[in-house]
């Protein structure tokens, strides 16, 4: 994915009212949200795919992809009023709560693509096991919206993907658009639990300062657009976390957090990343202390990083 080139066309059209940078944007989330890149069942995207159709993905997770495209997605949604985009946002940002936010509020790194020694293997599913579990109607519909088939689509597995669009869909199996919308709510539900009882991929479990700035500023946009608090919430914690427990006496960051310590000076991205994220957490919020610990760290920024020299 390339979230900032997303957000960039966004601007182009904005800015010079081109219709076709829309376009652009419009047509490659659609397809993103719509592929096996994206998780159908508990929300999130994988790092990237294998192939044209964004079916076939590298299946691990990572707190920065999710980040950026959170945004992008934010973004769109405002641009075209999109509920799809809305939705992603929200069960991205979901994903994140449930699975890739630690007890103090900092936010995990990654998690893992494989599990048992298997490439995908909590994520991809037989038609016999969907077939048992939802029934023979509910595997029907379930199956034409999520291209599942005897062979699968991927080494003989099936990664969920909707090939058709929900009208598509709806048309095919003859049945109204809300009608449809219930039945796969239903059906992913049930999925989602039994996959949680499955064996679930590993988790890198330390905290970066920039990766989590990136979640800070996601958290905070999609609180201010969408009007919801929890969001704002996260990035608030998060927030906290970092200037409380990785910095040192100075009020100078560290770069990661691991088995109860932080260790390492920051990079320029750890400052430049969690200043934005301050800002956006200040516009979402209005807590003039966001903006305090933005400006301070930025003077630290400036005296660690910046050649007066050379410019």
């Amino acid at each position: 994915p390339h979230p900032m080139d997303i957000r960039l066309l966004l601007r182009c059209w904005k800015r010079f009212n081109n219709d076709d940078a829309l376009a652009v944007v419009h047509l490659a989330l659609d397809k993103m949200s719509r592929g096996g890149i994206y998780d159908h069942l508990g929300g999130g995207f994988h790092r990237y795919s294998v192939d044209v159709r964004w079916l076939a993905p590298h299946f691990e997770k990572m707190l920065y992809d999710n980040a950026l495209l959170t945004t992008a997605y934010l973004e769109a949604f405002q641009a075209t009023g999109e509920p799809d985009f809305e939705r992603v946002v929200r069960e991205t940002l979901d994903y994140v709560l449930r699975e890739m936010t630690q007890p103090e509020g900092g936010f995990y790194s990654t998690q893992d693509a494989d599990s048992e020694g298997e490439e995908g293997k909590f994520f991809v599913w037989s038609e016999r096991e969907i077939y048992e579990l939802l029934g023979p109607d509910d595997e029907r519909v379930f199956s034409v919206c999520y291209d599942v088939s005897a062979g699968g689509n991927w080494e003989g597995h099936n990664i969920l993907n909707r090939v058709k669009t929900h009208a598509e869909a709806a048309a095919v199996l003859e049945m109204s658009e809300d009608d449809l919308s219930n039945v796969l709510e239903r059906c992913r539900r049930k999925l989602f639990d039994v996959r949680q009882q499955r064996i679930a991929p590993s988790r890198d479990d330390k905290v970066l300062v920039s990766w989590n700035g990136l979640m800070i500023s996601a958290m905070a946009q999609a609180a201010q657009v969408l009007d919801e608090a929890k969001y704002a919430d996260a990035a608030r914690n998060a927030a906290d976390f970092i200037l409380q427990r990785m910095s040192d006496d100075g009020g100078r960051l560290l770069h990661a957090f691991k088995d109860g310590r932080a260790r390492f000076n920051a990079y320029l991205d750890d400052y430049a990343c969690l200043i934005d994220g301050l800002i956006d957490l200040y516009q979402a919020t209005f807590e003039t202390r966001h903006l305090i610990e933005a400006v301070a760290l930025a003077e630290h920024m400036i005296e660690r990083f910046y050649d007066a020299e050379n410019g």
